[in-house]
């Protein structure tokens, strides 16, 4: 096979090969009936299949050249200084939260009880780092439907013992930064962006647009497979603070001193002549540690798909808000039941989810039980709220650990009422793997164009010819009875996509 090859063919010759292998068997299959449509799925093509291939070729393993050229590229794409890859999320909310702790910040670290103001509506790993250092999440509520921090409550929150302020776009919809932005400069507070379900949203301040997680002192990506683009795991995080880079990088690779890429030596050419701490003078510089940090690289292999993959972001970012779009057209009749997601004011959210507040709060089981059995995949927003959780047994009743602001009702509603669905790049049209909710079909017997009368679930799908439609437009109502009104989102879907010659058309199934 390699015979008469030199080492670059043979490696071109593979990565040919490997292309042919994801054009036969990996291309995604389209949606039938019955398939189940899932919240997220990773999306891809042969090119983070040759690259992923390329670098286990080169088995360099740990970060390498793939890793560099991740971090280049994606600091010119989010337009900041510097980028450090991670293995995760997580680990990049850890590292962003660690590094303001630092004994390199002077007065501005963050010690041990001083306060971190965030929300308790939103994932475990914002708020867990604080936890573990010994520092106060003081928690504040949010807003629906945006589903962010209640800015209004900022100043109730603030105390002499507030150092920062940490908080995550929710599901793709930035918070408000203006706001946030202002209140932190204003206290000499450091603002962390957790990004990880906004890579690709967009805010404008101060006249100009820029991506969410660039806006704050650090942002934080993560990289697994439901989110924005994928690795498989991974993080990543963000800055353009030199400083805050340096101190990124420390805590990343095991609290080093040295800022030596794996595989190079003496990069300052101090190697061995610098006095550190009570170490002798000349102790190699390489194992010197300047904090108590962690190993929390990642491979070359992951940032080689996160090369290809980050190519892919505004194309994916732009799926989002499409689906996000024919969402909240096909159930804006159904606002009496359901609340509906609304973008921030100044932003242009890349949606990691189209989420919805159920009006009555015993609809949402049902409701989800219901798209369940259909086969459409649901989730909460992560852990409702935080405080609640078991994890937060051993603390619950330590006044010192953590404090709320004001009540926080609409986290509660949220725990008790919301759920979201899909909208990732994967789901399109052509291949009806696009959710579009509508109301069941018991329920809408008594719609009228005033809105529907009923609690009931939803239901799926079923395509409809073009005659079908137009003799639907035309009567007013289909052959079960149901309204013109309802369909109304549904044939200006179908005769915009008309002119693009697709068939996205789609029609209630009878129970």
């Amino acid at each position: 096979m390699f015979k008469g090859k030199t080492e670059s063919e043979a490696r071109d010759y593979i990565l040919d090969l490997v292309a042919e292998y994801y054009n036969e068997y990996k291309i995604p299959k389209e949606y039938k009936d019955g398939d189940r449509i899932p919240y997220a799925r990773r999306v891809f093509d042969e090119k983070e299949m040759q690259n992923l291939v390329d670098s286990s070729l080169e088995f360099w393993l740990t970060s390498g050249r793939y890793t560099r050229q991740f971090e280049k590229e994606m600091s010119e794409f989010l337009g900041v200084k510097y980028c450090s890859l991670v293995n995760s999320g997580s680990s990049a909310n850890l590292l962003a939260f660690m590094a303001l702790t630092s004994p390199l910040l002077g007065e501005r670290a963050i010690k041990r009880g001083d306060e971190v103001i965030t929300v308790a509506a939103g994932f475990p790993t914002t708020i867990s780092p604080i936890i573990q250092y010994g520092a106060v999440p003081v928690f504040l509520d949010v807003t629906i439907p945006g589903y962010n921090i209640d800015v209004t409550l900022l100043e109730k929150a603030l105390t002499k013992k507030t150092k920062a302020v940490m908080l995550a776009h929710t599901l793709g919809n930035p918070f408000d930064l203006k706001c946030l932005k202002d209140f932190c400069d204003r206290n000499g507070l450091w603002l962390i962006e957790d990004n990880c379900d906004a890579l690709g949203s967009k805010y404008t301040i101060d006249g100009e647009e820029k991506y969410t997680g660039t806006i704050g002192d650090i942002g934080t990506s993560s990289f697994y497979p439901p989110h924005h683009m994928t690795m498989g795991e991974g993080g990543a995080v963000y800055t353009d603070n030199p400083l805050l880079h340096k101190i990124v990088r420390s805590f990343r690779d095991w609290g080093r001193d040295c800022s030596c890429e794996s595989g190079q030596d003496n990069k300052c050419g101090h190697r061995y002549d610098g006095q550190y701490g009570e170490l002798p003078k000349g102790y190699d510089h390489k194992y010197v540690y300047s904090h108590f940090g962690y190993n929390l690289k990642a491979t070359d292999m992951q940032a080689a798909i996160g090369c290809a993959q980050l190519k892919k972001v505004d194309y994916f970012a732009e799926r989002r808000r499409h689906n996000y779009d024919v969402l909240f057209d096909g159930l804006k009749d159904c606002q009496d039941k359901l609340i509906l997601p609304t973008p921030v004011e100044n932003s242009k959210p890349s949606w990691f989810g189209f989420i919805v507040t159920c009006v009555d709060e015993s609809d949402r089981n049902k409701i989800v039980q219901h798209l369940e059995e259909k086969g459409i995949q649901t989730r909460m927003l992560f852990a409702g709220n935080i405080i609640k959780q078991p994890c937060f047994d051993s603390i619950r009743e330590d006044k010192e650990a953590y404090r709320v602001v004001g009540e926080l009702k609409n986290t509660e509603r949220i725990m008790n009422s919301s759920f979201w669905i899909g909208v990732y790049p994967g789901m399109t049209d052509e291949s009806n793997a696009l959710v579009k909710i509508v109301l069941n079909r018991d329920t809408l017997t008594g719609m009228s164009q005033d809105g529907a009368e009923g609690s009931e679930c939803f239901d799926g799908f079923s395509f409809l010819t073009k005659e079908q439609a137009q003799k639907i437009l035309k009567d007013g109502v289909d052959e079960y009875g149901i309204f013109y009104s309802v369909y109304t989102w549904t044939a200006l879907t179908y005769f915009v996509a008309d002119m693009w010659n697709r068939n996205p058309i789609y029609k209630c199934i009878k129970k």
